[in-house]
């Protein structure tokens, strides 16, 4: 950390290599050495408030990063939104009090209802899981997005293991939801599946495109076929509930085995011999194995 002097001066700081992921702390030189883990949301950041708290009992020994971002001259008073990467250039004339200001505002605003960006995946026994996702063992997933919201929606796998909905039945904004509760519903012509909760917190978006056409669910379940944004509550102990990168690769692969089992008990050969479409559509392929055995083994875990 930067430290005061007894002749007031702070005593130089060395920074690391430009990290994406650096917080912004570490971005204005008052640490050494720290990486965001709270999306850039600075306004609800647990490490923010602690440096903010120590702040105020040690003024004479830290400085903030708004301190440290306010005494350079205004050409270099970049906003918060441009030092985590979130806009190409931008300068801050508000004296960085991200919580009145009006552009700060308008970029949560118009992220709620867009599409994720670029989605990278990789197929795992034949199904898509996206990276930097993390996945509810229920099949739902959850994304990290700038301001600390969460996108969910529905993994590749549920989508083709029920097939595309006729019906998707999201909850009103203001909702509260709880991990591992219901969240919302599909149906598929009479059949209903309820679908679990990846993360707590409250509904601030839902995605009108899905609803009104289910097959974007299933077609893009990472991308234009998102279910909703909430605003999080207990992020750091919900994500430790979740699945990651190649624990989640692992956990859908032992889920494949899981139905290969199911569909060797009910037919009496592998899913492989039925060809390979069917994985496109399990139960509409599949129907032996009936909507509410696939939804109580998969999807209510």
């Amino acid at each position: 950390m930067k430290t005061k002097t007894s002749k007031g001066k702070r005593s130089k700081v060395q920074v690391f290599s430009a990290d994406q992921n650096q917080c912004i702390w570490m971005k204005a030189g008052v640490v050494n050495f720290k990486l965001c883990d709270n999306a850039y949301d600075c306004l609800s950041c647990p490490f923010d408030k602690a440096m903010s708290r120590n702040l105020a009992y040690k003024p004479e020994q830290i400085i903030s990063w708004r301190q440290a971002m306010k005494e350079k001259s205004y050409n270099q008073k970049e906003c918060r939104h441009m030092l985590t990467g979130r806009v190409q250039y931008r300068l801050c004339a508000n004296s960085y009090r991200c919580h009145v200001c009006e552009f700060d505002q308008a970029l949560d605003e118009s992220d709620l209802k867009a599409a994720p960006g670029a989605v990278y995946s990789r197929k795992v026994a034949g199904f898509d899981v996206a990276e930097n996702y993390y996945y509810h063992r229920g099949h739902s997933w959850a994304r990290i997005e700038h301001g600390g919201l969460i996108r969910i929606g529905m993994d590749d796998f549920a989508m083709k293991l029920l097939g595309t909905p006729s019906e998707i039945n999201l909850p009103k904004l203001g909702t509260q939801l709880e991990q591992t509760e219901v969240g919302w519903s599909i149906t598929r012509d009479t059949n209903q599946a309820r679908l679990l909760a990846p993360v707590d917190g409250v509904v601030v978006a839902t995605n009108h495109k899905a609803m009104g056409h289910p097959d974007v669910a299933k077609e893009r379940p990472y991308g234009e076929g998102w279910l909703m944004v909430v605003e999080p509550r207990n992020l750091k102990a919900n994500l430790k509930n979740l699945l990651f990168e190649e624990e989640a690769k692992a956990w859908v692969n032992a889920e494949f085995n899981k139905l290969e089992a199911m569909v060797a008990d009910t037919y009496g050969m592998s899913m492989a011999a039925t060809g390979g479409e069917v994985v496109d559509d399990i139960y509409g392929n599949l129907p032996n194995i009936k909507w509410d055995r696939l939804v109580h083994e998969f999807l209510l875990t």
